[in-house]
């Protein structure tokens, strides 16, 4: 039986595809602060700037492609039972070919009825404040806004108790919910952190001091040889 890996990936392996982070521009977009154009109360306030800040990220992360790491993780799946959980919300991981992506904050490439949560449709262009759903409500950018629910932690979590091998990439695991996963992996999960800076995580773990596209690579030909 194959051993079961899961990735927990994060806004250093997007980089690599040249997509920056919030901390790359100083914590701001177009001079407004993050939880400006990321919390439900901004959205109240001033939905289409909140709007415009998506369709931004949306152009932006459907230009990229995904890079050498990306496509590494997917050469791991016919060796390990491989299942990626991402604080990302480009589908990078999905277009280099993986199989299994739970997006715990969300996805650029879809919204959701403002009235009824489980209305979620496929989106790739721009979206306008005008929009609706079937019945006549405003969409909303289908992602986790600061200060709210994260409705998939409890399947990661689901996903991480029986990990055999848990890879850590581009995230400082800093943001909760999502810094608490590695809580729920099993005591003999071998974790590996790969980060070229590397902060400390609540479990013993191997530290791969690399950029994803470098240090990914590499690992997974490391796990390759030994499966």
């Amino acid at each position: 039986m194959m051993k079961k890996c899961v990735i927990l990936s994060g806004a250093g392996i997007s980089a690599d595809s040249g997509l920056k982070t919030f901390r790359d521009a100083g914590g701001l977009w177009e001079g407004y602060k993050v939880e400006e154009v990321c919390t439900p109360e901004a959205y109240a306030r001033n939905p289409q700037l909140v709007i415009d800040f998506y369709n931004h990220r949306r152009r932006q992360a459907n230009a990229a492609q995904p890079n050498e790491a990306h496509k590494a993780l997917v050469a791991l799946e016919p060796h390990y039972r491989v299942e990626i959980v991402t604080q990302n919300v480009d589908d990078l991981h999905e277009r280099a070919g993986s199989q299994s992506v739970l997006h715990l904050h969300g996805e650029l490439n879809k919204v959701r009825s403002c009235v009824n949560a489980d209305e979620v449709m496929r989106w790739t262009g721009d979206q306008e404040a005008s929009d609706c759903d079937a019945e006549g409500y405003p969409l909303r950018p289908h992602i986790v806004w600061f200060g709210e629910d994260v409705p998939m932690f409890g399947d990661a979590v689901h996903l991480m108790e029986d990990a055999d091998i848990v890879i850590v990439i581009g995230t400082s695991l800093n943001v909760y919910p999502a810094a608490s996963l590695l809580r729920y992996a099993p005591a003999h999960a071998e974790v590996y952190l790969i980060d070229p800076n590397p902060g400390k995580l609540d479990v013993q773990a191997e530290i791969i001091p690399q950029r994803a596209k470098d240090g990914v690579p590499t690992l997974v030909s490391h796990l390759i040889n030994i499966a």
